[in-house]
């Protein structure tokens, strides 16, 4: 199944894709889960009613895939952990040629998302706005300690990321935090994709990051230094993966900041990030518009 969160008249809602429509399930069975958070906490017991209410939706629950807004699948995971370094060719490019022992890990925050066809935000304070074109593991089932031969037991589906990077601000200490995020700077969507619509750890699919038509990046997840399972595991021993957990998987070779000259996205400009079998996200880039902004306490 492919799910995706999108922004109605009056609420996200959580849709399904059906044929060439999407299904806003809220409609469709209002005893089902109404985000993909709460979807993944119950599990995958509920997907024969989710096809019972796509089969009978009403025509007030179809929807244009076309004609709405997207948000992030998760507006508000909890744990959004990325690798870096995670292609070979990209470790290469990178000035790392050998194989590290660990995988390179940082984190985002929520509110770094933004959902497919919403622009990223090229930061005004920068000029290295980078592109990164990134698999995404979605955590389903609660665990610590993960043997890799259970590892992807754990994993709910995948999506994509594009892990805009703003070079020079990640580059001024030695933790990548700050650069990885700017708000408006990550690309998620358009659809979350069940495991089972994949091969075991979505491995050995194209990935590809175009900016305004043009390949950039092209590379297969068979190539990730630690795949899905791996990194599933590997993490489990430092923290709980609770459902909803993201993993970023990395990023391959061809971003920005390695070619000569550097090449970094401009406003107008438009990214795409496709993985073959999940989907393409689509993100316009705009200027940051450096206005003091009052945030609203609840």
């Amino acid at each position: 199944m492919r799910f995706a969160t999108v922004a109605t008249a009056h609420k996200p809602v959580l849709a399904v894709y059906h044929g060439s429509e999407l299904i806003d399930l809220s409609l469709a069975d209002p005893s089902l889960p109404t985000t993909l958070q709460a979807l993944l906490e119950a599990g995958s017991g509920l997907y024969p009613r989710i096809s019972r209410a796509m089969a009978n939706a009403p025509a007030a629950a179809r929807l244009d895939p076309d004609a709405v807004t997207f948000l992030p699948p998760l507006t508000n995971p909890g744990k959004i952990i990325c690798l870096g370094l995670n292609y070979t060719d990209h470790a290469n490019e990178s000035g790392f040629a050998e194989k590290a022992p660990y995988p390179v890990i940082f984190t985002r925050f929520a509110s770094s998302l933004v959902g497919h066809g919403q622009p990223l935000m090229r930061p005004v304070v920068s000029e290295q706005f980078d592109y990164e074109g990134e698999l995404v593991a979605v955590i389903g089932k609660a665990g610590r300690h993960i043997s890799l031969e259970d590892a992807l037991d754990h994993v709910a589906g995948y999506s994509i990321f594009n892990d805009a990077s703003v070079r020079d601000y990640q580059f001024k200490s030695h933790q990548w935090t700050v650069g990885k995020n700017f708000d408006g700077t990550g690309g998620f969507g358009p659809a979350f994709v069940t495991a089972d619509e994949l091969p075991a750890g979505a491995a050995g699919l194209t990935i590809e990051t175009r900016l305004n038509g043009r390949v950039l990046q092209h590379a297969n997840t068979t190539d990730m230094i630690f795949g899905v399972a791996e990194t599933v595991s590997l993490m489990s021993a430092a923290f709980a993966l609770l459902p909803g957990d993201m993993l970023v998987m990395g990023t391959p070779s061809g971003v920005g900041l390695a070619r000569k000259p550097p090449l970094y996205m401009q406003a107008g400009d438009v990214c795409e990030v496709e993985i073959e079998g999940v989907g393409i996200l689509s993100n316009p880039v705009v200027n940051e518009v450096a206005e003091p902004v009052l945030l609203a306490m609840a």
